[in-house]
């Protein structure tokens, strides 16, 4: 039987999600886990796959994976999340077609980034990142990896909110290049900020014309929210789960907001 879960994690502690020998990464952290329980022999026996993959201290909330397994009545969300890491828990599953694939049959993908915007002109940033919607060559807002054969991507949504002293910008398109939100996040804030206009980011969307690399933006403030597919998925939720991950992050807000008044606290007084 072909199994699929919605996971979440907190990608601070981890080289990415895709497994790498010697390192800690959520693919290399989700195998072990399924061993353990006697969910999957292998990863290949099993055809695990996943719907994409994240970089280095980048989070999920809507990552999802698929194997084969014939142990179904195993492979569920509170006896998976009993063996894995507190940063990474399963809170919905699925029985899915044999030929299911998270990455093929995915029609969208959707991400958030987050990150301070009181130095910055949010109207500026709303009206550059329209010019980002719809079918372009983002040559420029990739970093090249030899395995994407086209840069060109559909953008269908970007979306520019205010939250206090933060900015929230959600980004929804068929799928994404490699560092492709963070490099979009360092383009809308130089035009925010000033340093670069509106024309400068046209030209951006020219790559044969025009070429320039910019660096990505800080990998913690980015999350993937979401994945879509064009066959719907009966996806059964956890409650004990997402109760459990509730209980979880309130633990983890308490020691970051208790870290941010020790840091303050390190810094000598005029």
């Amino acid at each position: 039987m072909r199994v699929a879960f919605k996971i979440a994690y907190i990608g601070t502690n981890y080289k990415g999600s895709q497994v790498q020998s010697s390192v800690p990464t959520i693919e290399g952290t989700m195998f072990k886990t399924l061993k353990e329980l006697g969910i999957i022999d292998t990863p290949k026996q099993a055809n695990f796959k996943s719907a994409g993959r994240t970089d280095a201290g980048v989070h999920a909330l809507g990552q999802v994976i698929a194997f084969d397994t014939d142990k179904p009545e195993l492979a569920i969300p509170r006896v998976i999340n009993s063996k894995l890491p507190n940063s990474i828990w399963v809170w919905a599953h699925a029985h899915v077609p044999d030929d299911f694939n998270p990455i093929y049959h995915a029609v969208s993908r959707s991400y958030r980034y987050i990150m301070s915007g009181e130095q910055y002109d949010i109207s500026k940033i709303r009206s550059a990142s329209k010019l980002l919607i719809g079918t372009h060559d983002f040559a420029n807002f990739c970093t090249s990896n030899g395995a994407d054969k086209s840069t060109l991507r559909n953008v269908m949504r970007i979306d520019v909110r205010v939250s206090g002293a933060l900015t929230k910008i959600d980004v929804q398109a068929n799928s994404f290049l490699w560092n492709m939100v963070r490099k979009f996040v360092t383009a809308l804030t130089m035009v925010g900020s000033g340093v670069r206009d509106i024309e400068w980011l046209e030209q951006m969307l020219d790559p044969e014309l025009y070429e320039e690399g910019i660096e990505p933006a800080s990998a913690y403030g980015l999350t993937l929210t979401k994945v879509e597919y064009s066959q719907p998925i009966e996806w059964i939720e956890d409650g004990y789960s997402i109760h459990w991950a509730h209980q979880n992050i309130h633990e983890h807000l308490i020691r970051h907001r208790v870290m941010a008044e020790v840091l303050e606290g390190l810094v000598p007084q005029d």
